[in-house]
């Protein structure tokens, strides 16, 4: 028994060392972990129980019956973060530089498999070259395996994907369909072809960081939602983020103990400048409203027009959607769109409440929004709000103007409570452009066409640039007034704490993709 005992401890010692120790001095030279620190960080101490240890491959071919390295490049198993149960798989650059194999496969879609039978949420540390290529077409069948099982586990369980190191090719599909892909600035990149490809096919010389960084997607194409400057920051981020999302679709947001104090915020009155044309920074409402420092962005450097993440009222977590004044003056369009779909989809499909702070001018014009599909972008925000039935409040604080009025949370689409500072504005348009439309006749005949059109331009704004006649009709519920927000809000979402809704029976919806 003890011979036994010693082989055994050899063999769990030797999985850990991985690729050896001169690979692991590598990996650190890069300014990166290993999959086992990279796991010693994420878990509570002492949690983490793997899963699969000794799997090695089974190919013959190409000389790889020699090369076996026990875990076969990836390491999995569960344990728990602050407490929480969790999944997690971490691939270990050191082993064939991570790539993927069929049993490779086998022990991630094991780890996603008994994370749904359990709902408990899948994080996935990614640092792989690829497909395993001296296996052929099994590493591929592998990666669809996966891919299956992402799809099947959408909306059943958080899933998070980190990039720490190179995600390329197929691989970066899993990243894709899962709810949220944080990437390490410097270290990781994502693209599906290479920056050798791309100069073959289409002549452009360009980087790995310039073509799939963590720059890159951040801004540029929205694939990744947070960005990290090394592997301890994304780790941190991992945690935080789980802070704010339950365990699963049948379970409730994280709430934390509050007790209720003077949840008057005066600094709120000061916010919206008397000249409506005036930028204001919408994430100072969010902040004078929410529990002190508990926002947290999402998305933050991609469609700046528009503002989402979670944040915590009163102990509750909550999401929060919001036009941004101090980027194209709030308008929505093609990414800001999706942006806001992506988001509200996610928080509707684990039960946590909408905030949404309205202060939109409309849709964005132009060809280029016209012929990107502002159209079907558009509806995919307005599909995502209509379906959702998480308890969702809507706040105005200045515009709400023609049908992204309709798009942000209206009443008519199903939003539970609505409510309007009085600096709102509730119209089809502004007052310049209403007013040139429907007294033209009047301002082409008049001797002195700019007074009149000031003269019309000031009666329309009288009578629609307020919440008045949208509350007289009942689609804003109160009007009220900046500083008690945070109270009206705390009050509103405990109302609603226990709202049940339920779509018409069918399969699924046909969103605009």
């Amino acid at each position: 028994m003890k011979d036994k005992l010693e082989v055994l401890q050899n063999k769990i010692a030797e999985a850990k060392l991985g690729g050896g120790l001169d690979r692991i001095e590598k990996q650190h030279e890069k300014g990166k972990l290993t999959a086992y620190e990279r796991i010693h960080y994420l878990m509570d101490e002492g949690s983490f129980e793997e899963v699969g240890m000794l799997v090695t491959h089974r190919s013959v071919d190409f000389g790889m019956e020699k090369q076996q390295f026990y875990g076969d490049g990836v390491v999995t198993g569960y344990g728990t973060i602050n407490g929480r149960l969790v999944y997690v798989f971490a691939q270990d650059f050191t082993i064939f530089g991570g790539s993927l194999s069929e049993t490779h496969a086998e022990k991630i879609c094991k780890i996603m498999d008994l994370a749904m039978k359990n709902g408990a949420p899948v994080i996935g540390l990614n640092d792989s070259g690829g497909a395993r290529i001296q296996e052929g077409v099994k590493s591929l069948g592998g990666y669809a395996d996966i891919f299956y099982r992402n799809v099947l586990a959408s909306g059943v369980v958080p899933q998070i994907s980190a990039i720490m190191g190179p995600c390329a090719g197929g691989a970066v599909y899993s990243p894709a369909i899962t709810d949220f892909t944080i990437m390490v600035e410097g270290t990781s990149y994502m693209f599906v072809t290479g920056p050798n490809v791309v100069k073959t096919v289409t002549n452009e010389a360009v980087t790995s960081e310039e073509l799939g960084g963590a720059s890159a997607h951040s801004t540029k194409s929205g694939v990744t939602h947070l960005t990290s400057a090394n592997d301890i920051d994304c780790i941190e981020k991992i945690k935080k983020l789980l802070s704010y999302i339950p365990q699963n679709c049948e379970d409730e947001a994280p709430k934390l103990p509050y007790e209720m104090g003077d949840e008057i915020r005066e600094q709120l009155a000061d916010i919206v400048p008397e000249n409506a044309n005036q930028p204001y920074d919408i994430r100072e409402v969010i902040e004078g409203s929410m529990d002190d420092n508990s926002f947290f962005e999402i998305h933050e450097n991609y469609a700046e027009n528009i503002v989402v993440g979670f944040a915590r009222l009163a102990g509750r977590s909550i999401g929060i959607v919001a036009n941004q004044p101090t980027n194209l003056a709030g308008v929505l369009d093609v990414n800001s769109s999706k942006k806001g779909a992506r988001f509200v989809r996610f928080c509707d499909c684990f039960n946590i409440p909408l905030l949404v702070l309205v202060d939109v001018p409309g849709f964005l014009p132009g060809t280029d929004q016209e012929w990107n599909g502002i159209i079907v972008n558009g509806a995919k925000l307005l599909y995502a709000f209509s379906e959702a039935t998480v308890p969702r409040v809507t706040l105005i604080t200045r515009k709400a103007y023609g049908g992204a009025y309709d798009v942000m949370n209206s009443k008519h689409i199903g939003a539970d409570l609505n409510f309007a500072w009085p600096t709102a504005e509730i119209a089809v348009m502004g007052a310049k452009g209403a007013s040139e439309i429907i007294f033209r006749k009047e301002i082409k005949k008049a001797d002195d066409p700019m007074a009149i059109l000031a003269e019309k331009e000031a009666e329309y704004a009288e009578k629609f640039a307020n919440p008045y006649s949208a509350t007289a009709r009942g689609f804003v519920d109160e009007v009220i007034h900046p500083k008690d927000t945070r109270r009206k809000l705390i009050k509103a979402f405990a109302m609603l704490e226990n709202k049940s809704d339920q779509l018409p029976r069918k399969k699924h919806g046909n969103i605009p993709l």
